[in-house]
């Protein structure tokens, strides 16, 4: 299934404190991906913590896609900036783009 979002990232200040509220307040199980960046288990969606420098401002969608490239050329036509460009992360490479109303979003695609 490409072109749907199937990933949630929130920006956090304390990435500890974040995954510890959600692991109390909802169940979720929790991942570590480093000293920045926890995965969310069982939240109905995949999700992340990220405490990074650089990381978004608010709330971001995360769109999966099967040709990065192409979707990456979609979003500029339509009107869309482009944030981040392509960068690798461990599961795979993504970029992050506005929209014209001025939500921030990303596309990615999984490592082969």
């Amino acid at each position: 299934m490409s072109d749907r979002i199937d990933y949630i990232e929130f920006p956090s200040t304390n990435r500890g404190q974040s995954s510890a509220f959600f692991r109390a307040a909802f169940g979720w199980g929790i991942t570590s991906y480093g000293p920045d960046y926890d995965g969310l288990e069982n939240a109905g969606i995949d999700g992340g913590i990220d405490q990074a420098e650089g990381r978004v401002a608010a709330t971001m969608a995360v769109i999966r896609t099967d040709d990065l490239d192409a979707a990456e050329a979609r979003v500029v036509k339509a009107g869309g900036t482009i944030t981040r460009a392509q960068f690798d992360f461990p599961g795979g490479r993504r970029f992050h783009f506005r929209e014209p109303g001025g939500n921030e979003l990303a596309v990615w695609i999984a490592r082969e």
